[in-house]
């Protein structure tokens, strides 16, 4: 079973295995059907697409962020009609460092799926190790998929209102950890949020920290010295994830798992729905902390 990452070879030896479901999650946030077109130009034999706003995020509310989780019952839909049961192995890639990708491994196991990895380094590593690609658009049987939602993997807004009101976040109790570029943390250079910065007493732990330059995570020891070195002495069961809107804050959390690091949540709505209500803080500049 395959539960964080798995190597191009590895799939290539299971990839006719009716057993195993490859999902091609490919996506571009500035061009949203440039994932779907790569794949019909050519994809891993036997993967179907989803859908980054289409099949793993749940529609827009003035108070959700850009991508909400989808809700639980459209999801354990898709996922049957997707072939995956609790018998299957599920396996997702995008186009390289695994940003979206993650995003479904992290859906799967918040309904309560474990066997679900991530293709290390993509379609990328799969067309670099030169294995077999395909045109032809794949089929699957659909299965029952039966949710099991972990409500503890999660944190919502005013979970993190309330830590900060606290001081929970100033004294580390919640170690938030934001995974956008050091830029966008610190109110820089901000394209995609109308405000621009980042939830007060946030730590800035960008997710391209867990790849090498070829887009494939680091070995477990080395992602497991980092992340230690980032929660600081705290379990991992501290920490939560966050992003700009719940996706690339999902890579933090597979890097976490294949460092051997279990516990931490995600902030699902992240600096998207935070600034939703303006009377909520927000800070600028660098992380004061370190």
């Amino acid at each position: 079973m395959f539960t964080t990452l798995i190597e191009p070879p590895q799939l290539h030896l299971h990839a006719a295995d009716p057993d195993w479901a490859i999902i091609d999650c490919r996506f571009d946030l500035a061009k949203p059907d440039w994932g779907e077109a790569a794949w019909s130009a050519g994809h891993i034999p036997g993967a179907l697409y989803a859908h980054l706003d289409r099949d793993l995020s749940g529609a827009h509310t003035p108070a959700t962020g850009r991508h909400p989780l989808p809700a639980v019952r459209d999801l354990a839909v898709s996922f049957g009609r997707w072939g995956i049961d609790a018998t299957v192995q599920v396996v997702a890639y995008d186009q390289g460092p695994g940003a979206y990708a993650a995003r479904l491994w992290w859906l799967l196991r918040w309904l309560g799926h474990r066997q679900v990895a991530v293709l290390n380094g993509g379609f990328t590593a799969w067309e670099r190790a030169r294995l077999p690609v395909s045109r032809v658009g794949a089929q699957r049987a659909p299965r029952q998929f039966t949710p099991a939602p972990a409500a503890d993997m999660l944190v919502t807004s005013a979970g993190v209102a309330a830590a900060l009101a606290a001081g929970e976040l100033s004294r580390g109790q919640m170690l938030l950890l934001d995974a956008r570029s050091a830029e966008r943390f610190a109110g820089e250079n901000e394209t995609l949020d109308p405000v621009a910065g980042h939830i007060p007493g946030a730590r800035n732990h960008p997710f391209a920290l867990n790849s090498d330059s070829q887009g494939r995570f680091l070995p477990a020891r080395e992602l497991q010295r980092s992340w230690e070195q980032a929660l600081g002495g705290r379990p991992a069961a501290a920490a939560v994830a966050m992003c700009g809107s719940g996706v690339t804050a999902c890579h933090n959390l597979l890097a976490l798992e294949a460092a051997g690091l279990s516990g931490a949540r995600l902030y699902a709505g992240s600096w998207s729905e935070w600034i939703r209500d303006p009377a909520r803080a927000v800070a600028r500049g660098p992380e004061e902390n370190g």
